[in-house]
């Protein structure tokens, strides 16, 4: 088995000469700030999700931020954040003055559990941020029967865009603030870029206010209507967070090719599962990596270390002397140090045995069949 002869990084986006070609109108136009690009990019994904209101940001990080800070997240509150995630999910409760305080996981979903959310719950705790890893869906339903009312839900799916809920309805149409990534390695990309699904009327003004410095008014309205530019009033204090329309205008056209992506995704996933699921020491995958409504945005598998004799280290460092760009998501933030340092250590035994167990194979829109061959004969040839 030969070493690929080109680096394949775990994930890339799909763009075509009409993203290009869509950049360079928006370029000509003049306006490549938040105009009617962005304003017709939240339309169509709000149809796309089935949200009410889709306020679109300038990333997921300014997202999850925004949607606590919406939901009354302030000092001295706590929020309950799996630990298994990036650290962009715990960062933004402590941008409000929370403490986020972490939670377990399930070895086979690799997401929270209810009754691990449950355990961590004080009088302090104002919100549960869920994360539906690597694109698999969490029941939000069903925690949100078994919350206090007075606990906000944040959904981070910066992984699980086009994915589905257990019922079916897609992700960001179930009323929680529910936070979209798309950034330069998601499955709708726009180089960077974030929203918010929502569907209260009063969030969805605050949100938007809060993303443009607190202001009533957009810089477009205030561009196109010199009465509203002149009385304009701040109206609490926010950000700069916006979207523009040079994103935006990819993020449309990104759209329109999104069925085609899920496909690919779709078929990469099949044929991991096929060829690999027949190795010996058995290798584990992800709770619904096989399911069409798990969203793909990784493909995460966990090595038999013990059985193999190699580390995971060692393994990915072999995955990348093949010049196969395998990658890890994530060191649990509660065994990060910055975390532990400013919010005390915590033992979550499920967190810390996947963590030396786990391994996230190249999965993107833009794979191919030798693509694919390339990843399954590197892990065999380690294997052997």
């Amino acid at each position: 088995m030969e070493t690929r002869k080109d680096y394949l990084p775990f994930g890339k986006p799909n763009f075509s000469e009409e993203e290009i070609e869509a950049v360079v109108k928006v370029m000509k136009s003049g306006w490549i700030g938040m105009g009617n690009e962005v304003q017709a990019f939240e339309n169509e994904i709000a149809e796309f999700v089935g949200a009410k209101h889709v306020i679109s940001v300038d990333s997921c990080t300014s997202a999850l931020f925004l949607s606590l800070l919406a939901s009354g997240v302030s000092k001295d509150d706590e929020v309950i954040i799996p630990s298994l995630t990036w650290c962009s999910t715990a960062n933004a409760a402590i941008y409000c003055g929370a403490k986020p305080v972490f939670c377990d996981i399930d070895e086979n979903t690799l997401c929270l559990t209810i009754d691990n959310v449950l355990k961590q719950i004080t009088s302090k705790t104002k919100a549960v941020m869920v994360v539906h890893y690597g694109g698999y869906t969490i029941d939000v339903e069903e925690l949100r029967s078994k919350l206090p009312m007075h606990i906000s839900i944040v959904e981070d799916a910066a992984h699980a865009f086009g994915s589905v809920y257990p019922k079916g309805n897609k992700v960001g149409s179930s009323g929680n603030l529910t936070c979209f990534s798309f950034y330069a390695n998601k499955n709708l990309s726009t180089g960077e870029g974030g929203a918010v699904c929502v569907n209260d009327d009063v969030l969805a003004d605050k949100l938007r206010s809060l993303r443009q410095h607190g202001m009533p008014v957009n810089a477009w309205k205030r561009f196109t209507n010199p009465k509203a530019m002149i009385y304009s009033q701040l109206e609490q204090l926010g950000y700069k967070m916006n979207y523009i329309d040079l994103h935006a205008c990819i993020g449309r056209v990104q759209l329109k090719r999104f069925n085609m992506f899920q496909e690919i995704r779709q078929k990469v996933a099949e044929r991991y599962i096929d060829e690999l699921s027949k190795l010996q020491p058995e290798l584990h995958f992800q709770t619904g990596l096989e399911k069409k409504q798990h969203a793909k945005h990784l493909f995460v598998v966990r090595l038999p270390v013990e059985k193999l004799g190699i580390n995971r280290d060692n393994f990915l460092m072999a995955m990348r002397e093949n010049n196969i760009g395998a990658s890890i998501h994530y060191m649990p933030l509660h065994m990060m140090d910055f975390y532990k340092t400013n919010y005390g250590q915590q033992n979550l035994e499920v967190s810390e045995k996947i963590f030396h167990q786990i391994m996230t194979l190249p999965i993107s829109a833009t794979m191919n069949e030798n693509d694919i061959t390339d990843v399954i004969n590197s892990i065999k040839k380690i294997y052997k």
